[in-house]
């Protein structure tokens, strides 16, 4: 029987630049973390991609750590059961190791590239990184750009809404959600932070029906920015962790200091984020939507209403030129793999990569005796 996939974003393409929840990917006491290392078109993704679907046919739950500038790459592969991880360590997820030998170690596949071929290629090389961190920069001016405007939007609407009522409805749904729960007072829960979001080539892209995989009960907030999803979340995330309940937090892609979404795994309950740019599909689960525009104030929109399609203009504009500079960097970056894998030795690769999947069932056997 196959076991489960989940996949999510350990990073993301913000409005802060690249974001990092890298330090999210396994937990620290780890058995074994592979750190993958090496150029453009040398395998990386390949070479974990397999093994994680080598360890969910022999019946491992599998983690996919998807890549946000790369809709067809992972970041990394996690085995929860085997508290193993394997983690490409290159820029700009710069990772190395923490516990070398102990728990961590680096797996080059620089060693099987033809060092005379490539420098063959010097100039191009360098010239298409150069572009690709050019075309970066540029699209993270955009999306900064249109968080200051949403921060814009945003503050037109906090002024138009009344939050005592959704004070109230806050209240009433954490009583709902923990009433039967026994508070474990006896260690410090776990919130495990990622995104389940991303500001790809593509577009934005959710991985929310891997990650709603054993969730029951979804609770959808609707409503315009400004109007308290956010603060929503933030507060059900406080009293899980104030009884000991362990989280998986999953950020928002354009400011990584707001939560999207919430999955509270013990009580297979999740809180979900449900407005655009974030579309969803959540017809296969039990939803309960929250209307958080029903406490908006009609006479104060009216004032800015001119103000607020100024700003969703404005927002959208930014947003998806962002979007073109994620997509050219890619296109570059494709570029740039080609000068890479006619100097690769895959035959040797795939070998490094058939040894590595044996170690990881070696240590599955250890582990099950």
């Amino acid at each position: 029987m196959s076991g489960k996939l989940r996949e999510f974003f350990p990073g993301g393409n913000t409005s802060y630049g690249f974001y990092s929840f890298y330090d999210f990917i396994i937990d620290k006491d780890a058995t074994r973390i592979f750190v993958i290392k090496g150029g453009p078109g040398v395998g990386k993704s390949t070479f974990m991609k397999v093994i994680g679907q080598s360890m969910l046919e022999k019946g491992f739950d599998v983690e996919f750590h998807n890549c946000s500038s790369d809709n067809n790459s992972i970041d990394g592969v996690v085995i929860p059961a085997l508290k193993i991880a394997l983690i490409d360590g290159t820029a700009p997820h710069i990772v190395d190791p923490k516990n070398p030998g102990a728990v961590d170690e680096i797996i080059h596949l620089g060693d099987y590239w033809d060092e005379k071929g490539l420098r063959a290629s010097k100039a191009e090389v360098l010239q298409s990184n150069a572009r690709v961190g050019r075309l970066f920069k540029i699209a993270y001016s955009s999306l900064k750009e249109a968080k200051v405007i949403h921060d814009e939007w945003e503050s037109y609407i906090t002024e138009s809404m009344d939050f005592a009522p959704v004070n109230k409805i806050t209240r009433y749904v954490a009583n709902e959600v923990f009433a039967d729960v026994e508070p474990n007072y006896s260690r410090v829960a776990k919130a495990r932070q990622l995104f389940g979001s991303a500001i790809t080539p593509q577009g934005p892209v959710n991985k929310l029906d891997s990650i709603l995989i054993d969730v029951e009960n979804v609770y959808v907030l609707r409503g315009e920015p400004g109007t308290g999803k956010s603060t929503f979340i933030e507060k059900m995330l406080a009293r899980a962790q104030e009884m000991g309940i362990d989280t998986e937090v999953y950020h928002c892609p354009l400011d990584p200091y707001k939560i999207d979404f919430l999955v509270i795994p013990k009580l297979k309950v999740a809180f979900i984020n449900g407005t655009e740019p974030l579309k969803v599909d959540l017809s296969k689960f039990t939803t309960t939507e929250i209307d958080f525009d029903q406490f908006l104030d009609p006479d104060t929109l009216d004032i800015y209403e001119k103000e607020l399609e100024d700003c969703k203009e404005r927002f959208w504009e930014a947003y998806n030129r962002a979007i073109y500079y994620i997509s050219e960097a890619k296109r570059v970056h494709d570029e740039m793999e080609e000068y890479y894998i006619p100097n690769m030795d895959f035959t040797a690769i795939n070998a490094k990569r058939d040894e590595t999947l044996q170690r990881i069932l070696q240590y599955a056997k250890e582990l099950n005796k």
